[in-house]
């Protein structure tokens, strides 16, 4: 139903505020209010950060209720106004993400269309050494059929590739920065930076492979007497050829590197008369083609039987000329035989076989394209051979030498060529590359790379047809045309004469190799001021006009390695594995996003699907293996380092970028396989919540708790880092934030892998519960809880109370929870410490689940604890058989397959001794005073010292004498006797009954006391006396945890029972199980 609007004028505003007066209460107002709630500008990356007069922006009443929220929420027009004035950065800037807070330099708007800014650079670098090199010869060795395979795999990976760079690409803005922008916002810093260095090392390798092309055609075809090094003896042209490579090309690196310093933009300038140079040798090779079928080239080629003559070395192609009736040899003669002489001794062969000669170019109408159909493999050093010529084989001894044969300098077959033409395809980044320069980025990407893709494979898939059917079979496996007296071999077919091919072909390969040196600089510069790669920062800095200096001197050390190599069929490949590598990561994003669905993948190229990147991504890979097993491997080698360093050192960066949501979905994916029940025993491991204090500044009272965590888990698990902060969440988000952060420091620092949760809550007790009961997700929950004791418990003002420890312990057993106390906590050691001797005693009271076997055996994992042995104590009851125990522990251990030295201590029952009474005598009088006494904390404090100095100070001796007589070692014996423990029993009984009773005399308010919490001190006592007699120079000691009171007004005396157990000793692990078994003996 169509809906009609009118628009009224709305007389909002008086004459004053009109004019820009504003009443003097609003300014006090608005100096009272301040910017809205004190929320920060917040920063589009892709809105322009200008200056906005915000005097006048927002005046008027009509958005009065939204004005408080104007500084971080701009109005809808602002926003549109921003967008429709943001221009793309220009080539070699620091990309917008890294240039957000600070104000942008005017930039004059990009007027490049389609054909200018995308087609035309992606033909340049597309077309280039390869066609006028190596094709023919290609096209020679494999055949038409075979060649047409390799070049429509190459294209089709280009093209593939191209369709998902052109999805990528037009999903939102991409900034300068091309390839390695778009695979590391799609696929994260780690990939992105192993990636991007890759592709800066093919662009690099590409820079002296058009050297190279450059020297060969130099010195091959246009000017062969400025070569340096000659050919001392037979054989030797191929080395005195590479080291005129090296040295040529070292003084042409230099040069360009010179040239691309001094200005940039004259290499860009030169880019359209380069691009014309390749263009007109392309229409020569078509128009020569076209002249063969009506007047062939006249280029003769002289044969030895079925053999090809290098015409380097004579002019005739006969063995003898007649002249007035005379016989005369000629120079032919001569190369095979001793003399000149009709009678001389020549080669075998030579005397068998015919000299003849045929049309090199015999043109399209010929019928030669059946001939050149099949390929013609050979070895190193064979003789390029007719097929389907008569011939005669000579003697085998004759020596291949200093004969004016055509050779292979390399030996040949199908993988080796594909790596070597792959090369030829590369450039397809070309038009992304200047997404900066561009008017309309997301339209003219797409249709410019996929139409210039289109017409190269065109051109070279015609021009194979073309060679294969114009060229006679030789001549193309003639790789330097020596056959046709050191001719270029596409120039041979060339109209009007072949020095067009030659020509263009030099000045088109001298552009590509000033556009590589140019480029890949630049590509270095955006990685290092990404930041992402630490050591390579330096490559970020340059001129001061942003030209990359550091990163052009590199560049040019690593091309000159290439230089070195020499070969341009050594050079191919390896800059083949890194351009399919980087391919391949451009197909994997889009692939990965596609899948993914994530929200904002929206591109406006809608020809696309995941499949075809998927193809794609498959064919990158099969050609990098098909090019070249182990270089590809090296490269993947590379790759995978400087990911793995970046992992391991770069900077943490969030780009959105498809790896991540990917693992999201993975991590969504393990969490639903993993909530379906509770772990096996076999898979259970402690999941840990380590409950941590801090101070008023926000930072971590005891950093050794993360340490201990950290050795405890080796990285294995879930750690769960979580600290309450008291108070409203409102009024804490910024201690929040920085106690976050603060905790993720540190947990860096201790190496400790997991997650940082910081509750706010009105106390610490509901906190800690809050913790307890909801950190974690689904499957993902922690099972065991890990703390620190509360040192200064005793102490009121201390918030993290003994109250708050007690209900934390009675929380984790009811969430059925395991749970760690660490005692002396601050004495535990760090990461950076190693324990050369000592033990770990383990005090097995009662059963547990195995919790006490198991953590030993974890921490003993880590360096800090792996020299320290295992010690199991267990402790006898007066009916026990102490001997048969000892034996059945072994066995359990045995079956557990933990190494352990086992030991049963028997406790021998007497009576409670002095120093348990006056100890709960002590502990009930100071329980009881702070419970009857309303007064402030600190009077408190002193009263509860002065109950303890007092009782302290009047029994002094019997405390003494008790404590020594605690402290003196257990009779251990290896089983008991009905007699020895009458005799015990009695021997107690006769020594301590008249100080009893001259005590209970002395002191009848014992008679009072609480018998229960008497016998609980009295374990508490004699316990902790036998494990100080074993265990008080262990390294760590672990023992049953005991559980608080079911009556809560015992919490105090729980929290006295504890310190006396574990006192004397310097570490302690109190361990209290979840109530189900986490280690078994099965398999």
């Amino acid at each position: 139903m169509p809906t009609s609007f009118t628009v009224v004028p709305v007389e909002a505003q008086g004459p004053a505020e009109r004019h820009g007066e504003r009443p003097q209460e609003e300014e006090d107002d608005d100096r009272d209010r301040g910017a809205g709630d004190g929320i920060a500008k917040e920063n589009s990356p892709f809105i322009n950060n200008a200056e906005v007069d915000k005097g006048n922006m927002y005046e008027g009443k009509n958005m009065a209720l939204f004005e408080e929220e104007m500084d971080s929420n701009p109005m809808v027009s602002s926003l549109l106004n921003k967008l429709a004035n943001y221009t793309n950065l220009t080539q070699g800037v620091v990309e917008h993400e890294a240039d957000e807070d600070s104000k942008r330099k005017e930039i004059k708007v990009p007027r490049m269309g389609t054909f200018i800014g995308v087609y035309l650079p992606c033909l340049q670098n597309i077309l280039g050494v390869i066609l006028f090199l190596r094709l023919t010869w290609i096209v020679g060795t494999a055949g038409v059929l075979e060649s047409f395979i390799i070049v429509f795999m190459c294209c089709a990976c280009t093209m593939l590739t191209a369709i998902s760079m052109s999805a990528i690409a037009t999903n939102g803005v991409v900034p300068a920065g091309g390839s390695y922008y778009m695979i590391s916002r799609s696929l994260g810093p780690e990939f992105g930076g192993a990636v991007g260095l890759c592709f800066y090392l093919g662009t690099t390798f590409a820079g002296a492979m058009y050297i190279l092309g450059t020297i060969e055609i130099l010195l091959t075809y246009i000017s062969p007497s400025a070569a340096i090094f000659k050919a001392e003896e037979v054989g030797g042209e191929t080395e005195a050829m590479l080291n005129n490579m090296r040295v040529y090309g070292t003084c042409i690196i230099i040069l360009m590197a010179i040239v691309v310093f001094v200005g940039v933009k004259y290499v860009n300038k030169l880019a359209l008369v380069f691009l014309a140079c390749v263009i007109l040798s392309i229409i020569a090779i078509y128009a020569g083609v076209i002249k063969t079928a009506f007047d062939p080239p006249d280029f003769p080629i002289c044969l030895l039987g079925n053999r090809t003559l290098s015409k380097r070395s004579f002019d005739v192609c006969a063995k003898f000329t007649e002249s007035n009736n005379e016989t005369r040899t000629t120079t032919l003669w001569r190369l095979f035989c001793d003399s000149s002489s009709l009678n001389a001794t020549c080669d075998d062969y030579f005397n068998l076989n015919n000299v003849t000669e045929i049309q090199g170019i015999p043109g399209i109408t010929s019928g030669v394209l059946i001939d050149n159909l099949w390929s013609t493999y050979s070895e190193k050093g064979s003789i390029v051979e007719k097929k389907d010529q008569p011939s005669v084989a000579g003697s085998e001894d004759t020596k291949m030498g200093g004969l004016p044969y055509v050779f292979t300098d390399i030996m040949t077959y199908f993988t080796m060529l594909v790596g070597i033409y792959f090369p030829s395809v590369t450039g397809i980044m070309a038009g992304s590359n200047r997404s900066g320069d561009l008017k309309d980025a997301q339209k003219s990407i797409p249709t410019g790379t996929i139409l210039a893709i289109s017409t190269t494979s065109f051109i070279y898939l015609s021009c194979i047809v073309l060679f294969g059917a114009c060229i006679e079979g030789v001549i193309l496996r003639d790789k330097f045309g020596e056959a046709v007296n050191g001719n270029l071999v596409v120039g041979t077919l060339a109209w009007p004469s072949p020095w067009v091919i030659v020509i263009g072909s030099f000045f088109s390969t001298c552009g590509a190799g000033l556009q590589s040196l140019t480029g890949a600089p630049r590509l270095l510069q955006a990685i290092a001021r990404d930041g992402i790669v630490p050591f390579i920062q330096v490559f970020g800095h340059g001129k001061a006009n942003g030209e990359p200096t550091w990163a052009l001197l590199l560049t040019a050390g690593i091309c000159e390695i290439g230089i070195l190599i020499a070969s341009l069929d050594s050079v191919a490949p390896i800059l083949s594995m890194f351009f399919l590598m980087c391919y391949m990561f451009v197909n994997l994003a889009c692939a990965v996003q596609t899948l993914l669905r994530t929200p904002n993948w929206r591109p406006r190229f809608k020809y696309y699907h995941w499949t075809l990147s998927f193809l794609g991504m498959s064919l990158c890979l099969a050609l990098m293996f098909i090019c070249s097993w182990y270089y590809a491997l090296v490269a993947m080698l590379i790759a995978g380092c400087i990911y793995k360093y970046i992992e391991y050192r770069g900077a943490e960066k969030e780009w959105g970028d498809g790896i991540r949501g990917l693992s999201l979905n993975a991590a969504r994916y393990a969490l639903l396989r993993v909530e379906d029940g509770p772990p096996h025993t076999k898979n259970w491991r402690p999941q840990l919540l380590v409950l941590l204090n801090l101070d008023s500044e926000q930072l971590v009272k005891h950093p050794r708790l993360l340490s201990f965590t950290s050795q405890l888990k080796a990285g294995k698990g879930l750690t769960i880092v979580g600290s309450v902060l008291q108070g409203i969440y409102l009024d804490k988000c910024t201690e929040t934030q920085k106690a976050e952060e603060n905790v993720k420091a540190l947990m860096g620092v201790e190496k400790t892998k997991g997650f940082c949760q910081i509750v706010v809550s009105p106390n610490y007790r509901d906190g800690i519960s809050y913790l307890i009961q909801s950190a974690g997700l689904g499957g993902m929950k922690h099972n065991t809880v890990l703390m620190a004791w509360p040192q200064s418990w005793k102490q009121t003002e201390n918030h993290f109370s003994w109250k708050n420890f007690v209900d934390a312990v009675r929380e984790t057993t009811a969430a059925q929870q395991a749970l760690l106390v660490a005692k002396n906590i601050d004495l535990f050691p760090t990461n950076q410490e190693r324990f050369t001797e000592g033990n770990i005693d383990v005090w097995w009271i009662v059963h547990d689940g195995g919790m006490l076997m198991l953590l030993p055996f974890l921490l003993r994992q880590h360096k800090v604890w792996r020299k320290c042995k295992m010690r199991i104590f267990t402790v006898a009851q007066m009916d026990d058989n102490s001997i048969q125990m000892k034996k059945d522990l072994q066995m359990f251990l045995y079956h557990l397959r933990l190494n352990a030295e086992v030991e049963v201590v028997e406790m021998f029952e007497n009576d409670i001794s002095a120093f348990t009474y006056e100890k709960t005598l002590m502990m009930e009088q100071r329980s009881q005073m702070l419970k009857q006494m309303q007064l402030s904390k600190n009077e408190r404090e002193r009263e509860a010292q002065l109950i303890h100095d007092r009782n302290t100070a009047s029994h002094s001796a019997p405390a003494a004498k008790a404590s020594m007589a605690a402290a003196a070692p257990e009779k251990v014996q290896m089983t008991w006797t009905k007699e020895k423990f009458v005799a015990e029993k009695h021997k107690n009984k006769d020594s301590n009954a008249s100080g009893f009773k001259d005590i209970f005399n002395m002191k009848p308010e014992w008679g009072n006391l609480n018998q229960s919490n008497v016998r609980r001190m009295h374990t508490a006592v004699k316990l902790n006396g036998v494990v100080l007699n074993k265990s008080q120079h262990a390294q760590l000691v672990l023992l049953n945890m005991p559980g608080p009171p079911k009556n809560r007004k015992g919490d105090e005396n729980y929290m006295e029972f504890l310190e006396v157990l574990t006192e004397g000793l310097d570490r302690v692990l109190l361990v209290r199980g979840s109530g189900r078994e986490v280690i078994t003996i099965y398999s």
